[in-house]
């Protein structure tokens, strides 16, 4: 059985350095081919208040669920609030991100129907370097 636990996980801090002071956030996909998953992949992240997930893409579609605080979710050319207890479903390819609104972080598990995913940044994602993420697989040699 593959467990892991949200509050003992190593979160990589991210942000485009468009606008390093509020696309910044905190993530992992601790669940994906590469953890050993056959057939689904997990992301877990966390934004403060003010910041925000930049708008991307996934390759899979995605059940958001909200475990703490709230936040304003765009989806395509809808927005919508969603907080701590709500599931939304993002469809595989439509544009999303995440706008904290509240005073409290944020704390999202994202579930997806496939073991890997693809995300695509409007620009490149930093530290990393890269706009295309494989999601969870091993950095580049």
């Amino acid at each position: 059985m593959l467990t892991v636990s949200t509050g003992e996980l190593d979160l990589l801090e991210v942000w485009l350095d468009s606008d390093p002071e509020h696309t910044r956030l905190r993530c992992t996909f601790p669940i994906n081919k590469w953890a050993g998953a056959e057939d689904t992949a997990v992301v877990y992240f966390e934004i403060e208040p003010g910041d925000r997930l930049p708008t991307h893409t996934d390759s899979a579609e995605e059940v958001l669920y909200i475990v703490a605080g709230q936040a304003e979710a765009e989806v395509g050319e809808e927005r919508g609030g969603v907080r701590a207890g709500d599931l939304a479903v993002i469809p595989a390819m439509v544009p999303h991100g995440l706008i904290n609104v509240g005073e409290e972080p944020v704390k999202v598990v994202g579930f997806f129907c496939e073991p890997e995913i693809i995300s695509t940044f409007e620009e490149p994602v930093q530290p990393i370097g890269l706009a295309e993420l494989n999601q969870g697989a091993p950095a580049p040699a």
